[in-house]
């Protein structure tokens, strides 16, 4: 058995890409997507339909460089999801604006939305993670909605205080991106490359595995922005695991004995201090980490980024479509 092969007995696979015919090939439970993935998978030929669908839909007026793209965003977003569902078994995580990270409300209103786009698609919203970052706000916008039965996917999650703040909001699901740390660190420390097993993002999201099978949260883990295999191989038994295509084949062509690390029954019988934060703790403790809160913030940033450069190219694509005057 290859090494994924043997992964896929201890940790869902999540595939993490919004190439289509990727998904298609490598057949994963669940996907996710995002701003960067979806600008990168609407630029190829077999998906400009779901981009015309998009504008169309969306109902502006792209001649006007000061229209809101938002909507033609929010279609796209769900055009590509609606194409993965229809090849998986599980769940796809779509991403919210953003630029509504900081907005409670806002970001309750685009879920609503979201959701309502899959349910005219006669697409239960069982099927749907709504992708949040983890700041104090989206998390707040993440209770309010998993009450009302849409569950969320708490994305550039950096430190343990956000990811004990999401389980005590009762999220259906974090995301740690152990890559991301990795970079941050290795940056700090002046190193090309950290070990695996001494890799802060894995040791991160390992803290995180156990400190919630430890006290019986329900929220799900799925590590995420992994750099190399080894990352992987380190956190074998985490709940998900969402890997891209390349890092897949990679670990398909090594045939090497796979090791669990993370595993729940271990995990609960650790002698571990339950945490409670409110916002003034969880906010000190985010300003004490500094990782943390760079990497938050430039994952926002760069987010948004593509966001407003997925608008130009849908942009510029449907005017260069039509007749000239």
């Amino acid at each position: 058995m290859s090494v994924l092969d043997q992964l896929r007995e201890m940790t869902v696979i999540v595939e993490d890409t919004g190439d289509i015919d990727s998904i298609r090939r490598d057949k994963p439970r669940d996907a996710t997507t995002n701003p960067s993935l979806l600008l990168a998978a609407a630029q190829l030929p077999q998906y400009q339909h779901l981009v015309d669908d998009a504008v169309a839909w969306g109902g502006v007026d792209v001649s006007d460089l000061q229209a809101d793209m938002g909507p033609c965003l929010e279609r796209l977003a769900v055009n590509f999801a609606t194409e993965i569902l229809s090849i998986i078994p599980g769940r796809v995580s779509v991403e919210v604006d953003a630029t509504l990270s900081f907005d409670t409300a806002a970001t309750v209103d685009a879920a609503r939305r979201l959701i309502a786009m899959f349910a005219d698609q006669q697409i239960d919203r069982s099927r749907i993670l709504i992708k949040i970052a983890s700041t104090w706000e989206g998390i707040a916008a993440a209770r309010q909605l998993e009450g009302e039965g849409i569950h969320c996917n708490l994305t550039l999650l950096f430190s343990f205080a956000q990811a004990v703040v999401c389980a005590e909001a009762g999220v259906t699901l974090i995301s740690p991106f152990v890559g991301r740390i990795l970079d941050w660190h290795k940056a700090a420390r002046g190193v090309d490359s950290i070990p695996p097993a001494e890799d802060p993002g894995v040791l991160s999201v390992a803290h995180i595995f156990n400190y919630y099978k430890r006290f019986g949260y329900d929220t799900e883990i799925m590590g995420a922005s992994f750099r190399n295999t080894g990352e992987i191989i380190e956190l074998a038994g985490c709940d998900l695991l969402t890997i891209s295509p390349k890092l897949l084949a990679e670990l398909d062509a090594n045939d090497d004995h796979l090791e669990r690390k993370l595993c729940p029954d271990h995990a609960r019988k650790l002698h571990l201090e339950q945490t409670k934060l409110d916002e003034k703790t969880f906010r000190w403790m985010m300003n004490e980490d500094a990782m943390a809160t760079e990497k938050l913030a430039e994952g926002i940033r760069r987010f948004s980024a593509d966001l407003a450069k997925l608008a130009e190219y849908m942009r510029q694509k449907h005017n260069a479509a039509q007749p000239a005057k």
